[in-house]
């Protein structure tokens, strides 16, 4: 319990780091300088403004400078995060498996939010992740049944990191060309983009964590999720369902932490069905 009280700390820590990068590298900017500061005012923070959650609810939500709304996003990202980091270590233990999670998972929130501010997917988070996720292949097993039922298919036989290594490149690969492949054709039938290369990114990343098999089942969660949810706000709001732009990645980030949180039990929900 310790160790994950600690994790949940270092998790509000990164948050608040994360909230900076959902900021700034959407828009092109560093996020070592200039120093954190007020959006509107630009005047730079204190260290007391900066501390996680406890800052934002101390200042009520408005900036101490020119007492103008400060967003929500700030503290539901860190406190977000601090569970995450607090979930995967009490239940995984102070392990590689649960840092290998706690890395992925604080991408992924730094990503939904990205998509759904800003309708980007910055290459740092996608492209920079599926590298660790590779990276972390090496040292934590990707258990996956499906690419393994694909190797044996094929004749391909790995053993030990090898083996660990083409699951995930797997993952990361296949899931990656199929969205990739029916963003293709609808931009042939419909003759406009439907689907961004950002998402096609996150899709990599996401496989190199998890797996061919748990990424699947992201990606038909979050387009289910999408389509639904999608639907019922454009019919709320009137907007043109022509012309509104879907934060798709959003809907796949979503999906892919509900699979790192629960995977096993939607898995077994479903193979009860």
């Amino acid at each position: 319990m310790i160790e994950a009280l600690l994790a949940s700390l270092f998790g509000l820590i990164i948050g608040s780091f994360l909230n900076v990068c959902i900021h700034r590298w959407p828009r092109g900017r560093s996020v070592v300088k200039p120093r954190s500061h007020c959006v509107r005012c630009r005047k730079t923070l204190s260290w007391y403004e900066n501390i996680p959650v406890l800052s934002y609810l101390v200042l009520r939500g408005r900036c101490r400078h020119c007492g103008r709304h400060i967003s929500i996003r700030y503290p539901a990202v860190e406190l977000i995060t601090g569970l995450l980091f607090f979930f995967f270590v009490w239940t995984l233990g102070p392990t590689p498996a649960a840092l290998k999670m706690c890395v992925f998972t604080a991408m992924l929130v730094a990503l939904i939010f990205c998509d759904l501010e800003k309708r980007l997917l910055p290459d740092q988070f996608t492209l920079g992740g599926t590298l660790i996720g590779l990276a972390f292949a090496a040292f934590v097993a990707v258990p996956d049944t499906t690419s393994q039922l694909l190797f044996w298919i094929f004749g391909l036989k790995f053993t030990g990191r090898v083996e660990s290594l083409a699951q995930s490149a797997a993952g990361a690969a296949i899931p990656a060309l199929v969205l990739w492949a029916g963003g293709w054709i609808y931009g042939k039938v419909r003759h406009r983009d439907g689907l961004g290369l950002g998402d096609v990114k996150l899709m990599m990343m996401v496989g190199s964590f998890l797996g061919l098999q748990y990424t699947l089942s992201a990606m038909l969660l979050g387009s289910l999720a999408g389509s639904v949810i999608s639907l019922l706000y454009i019919w709320a709001t009137k907007k043109d369902a022509a012309t509104y732009q879907l934060p798709f990645g959003t809907f796949l980030g979503a999906a892919a932490l509900a699979v790192a949180v629960a995977g096993q039990k939607m898995l077994g929900w479903y193979g009860g069905m």
